[in-house]
């Protein structure tokens, strides 16, 4: 991946990594990882951190514009905005699966186009953000960039 991609990738993120082995990091799948000469850092530990954060932002969003809503409705209104689903259709609007890392077995089965490892990706990258900056700015790129306002009732 070389400094051209990254910026691409960047600059649909709306985002500038100050650390971007942070960002190869979220791109790089296990078995690219599995196959390299030296071992590599890939985006399992930052898709779980990204799942966290994720679920918190939009979890409080919710609570904030909802004040009528029970638990049950909050959750079921949640889960509409971290599934797998959804995520995935984001990631393919922002062209993220072009940019994945992946090994030759994953390249050969599509795994760019694999809903998973585009979600996964998605969640990775929230991650490393949060972990580049900090809340408030990965709650803007979120809400404002990621969800691009897409939290509708």
């Amino acid at each position: 991946m070389d400094k051209k991609q990254l910026k691409s990738l960047e600059k649909k993120l709306n985002y500038t990594f100050n650390d971007k082995q942070l960002l190869l990091n979220a791109i790089t799948h296990k078995t690219y990882a599995f196959e390299a000469k030296k071992p590599l850092d890939y985006n399992e530990r930052l898709e779980f951190l990204g799942d966290s954060i994720l679920n918190f932002i939009i979890s409080e969003k919710l609570y904030n514009i909802n004040k009528y809503y029970s638990e049950g409705d909050l959750t079921r209104h949640r889960a509409i905005y971290v599934n797998n689903v959804f995520l995935a259709d984001i990631a393919k609007k922002l062209g993220i699966g072009k940019f994945l890392l992946l090994g030759k077995g994953e390249k050969l089965q599509k795994g760019n186009l694999n809903p998973t490892n585009l979600a996964n990706s998605l969640e990775s990258i929230i991650g490393a953000i949060y972990l580049d900056s900090n809340i408030d700015n990965v709650r803007n790129i979120i809400l404002n960039n990621i969800l691009d306002n897409k939290i509708i009732f």
